[in-house]
C-alpha cells in the first residue's frame, strides 16, 4: 500500500512538473516578440523608472487575465535594470526547465529559441539600452498626454489602469522604433546596392578598356605589315608609270619631222 502511495505521489509530481514546463513554454510564446520586459521584480527598475507592470502578490488585482509585459524582458520574466548576473541565472533556470530534450512538448524548440534570443539581446549593451530608452520614452509620452509630472500622485503610485496604459504606449514606441530601424536599414541597403552597381559598372568599363588596349596591341604587327605592303606597292607603281612615260616621249620626239630651213638670199 505504501509503495502505491509513493508511486502515486511521484506520478503527481511528474505531472505537475510537466504542467509547469507547458505553462512556461506557453508564457514565452505569448510574450511580445519585438523585445522583452516582464512582471516579476528580481531587482529594482532603472533609476526614475517605475516598473510598468503589476508585480505578483498574495492578493492580486481582481482580474482573470492580468496585463502581460510587452517585450525580451518579458520572455525572461524580468524587470528593466536587472544586473547581468540575474539575466544569466534566470536564463539558465528557464532553459533547463523547457529544454527540448527534457519535455515532450512540440513547441519547446520554438520557446527555447526565443528564450536564447531574449537572453542574447539583454546581454547586448546596445540593444538593451534601446529597450530601456523605449520604455522611458513611453512613460514620458504618457505623462505628456495626461499633463502629469514625475511628482504627480498618479505617477508616484501608479494604478493598474496607468500601468496598462504605460504598457500599451511602450508597445507603440517599440513598434515605431522597429519600423524606423527597418526603414533606415532598407534605405541603407538601397544605397549600398546603388554603390555596388556603380562599382560594378566602373569595373566593367575598366575591363572593356583593357580588352581594347590588348586587342590594339595584338593587331600591331598586322597593322605594320599592312602599311609596309601599302608603301612598297605604291613606290613600285610610281616607278613603272614614270619609266613608260619617258620612253613614249622619246619615241614621239624621234618620230616628229624637222622643218627644212630655207636658204637666205
Amino acid at each position: 500500500m505504501a509503495d502505491q502511495e509513493v508511486d502515486a505521489l511521484e506520478a503527481l509530481e511528474k505531472e505537475a512538473t510537466e504542467f509547469n514546463k507547458d505553462a512556461e513554454i506557453d508564457r514565452i510564446l505569448k510574450a511580445f516578440k519585438l523585445d522583452a520586459y516582464a512582471s516579476s521584480p528580481l531587482s529594482s527598475p532603472l533609476p526614475g523608472l517605475i516598473a510598468p507592470y503589476p508585480t505578483p502578490s498574495p492578493t492580486p488585482p481582481d482580474q482573470s487575465n492580468p496585463p502581460r509585459p510587452p517585450h525580451s524582458y518579458a520572455v525572461l520574466d524580468l524587470q528593466p535594470g536587472v544586473p547581468e548576473s540575474d539575466i544569466k541565472l534566470t536564463y539558465r533556470k528557464k532553459s533547463l526547465l523547457i529544454h527540448p530534450d527534457k519535455t515532450s512538448n512540440p513547441l519547446a524548440p520554438d520557446a527555447f529559441d526565443r528564450l536564447k534570443k531574449a537572453q542574447t539581446e539583454l546581454m547586448d549593451t546596445t540593444l538593451r539600452t534601446r529597450l530601456d530608452e523605449c520604455i522611458a520614452d513611453a512613460r514620458m509620452l504618457l505623462l505628456r498626454e495626461r499633463k502629469l509630472t514625475v511628482d504627480s500622485a498618479e505617477v508616484k503610485d501608479p494604478s493598474l489602469e496607468f500601468r496598462q496604459a504605460w504598457r500599451k504606449k511602450t508597445v507603440e514606441v517599440l513598434v515605431d522604433s522597429e519600423h524606423r530601424r527597418r526603414k533606415q536599414m532598407r534605405a541603407q541597403l538601397q544605397e549600398e546596392g546603388r554603390a555596388q552597381r556603380k562599382e560594378d559598372e566602373e569595373v566593367e568599363a575598366r575591363k572593356r578598356k583593357r580588352d581594347r588596349e590588348v586587342a590594339w596591341e595584338e593587331s600591331r604587327e598586322e597593322r605594320i605589315g599592312s602599311w609596309r605592303d601599302f608603301t612598297t606597292g605604291g613606290r613600285k607603281g610610281a616607278e613603272g608609270v614614270g619609266g613608260g612615260g619617258g620612253g613614249g616621249g622619246a619615241g614621239k620626239e624621234g618620230g616628229k619631222k624637222k622643218k627644212k630651213m630655207k636658204p637666205i638670199g
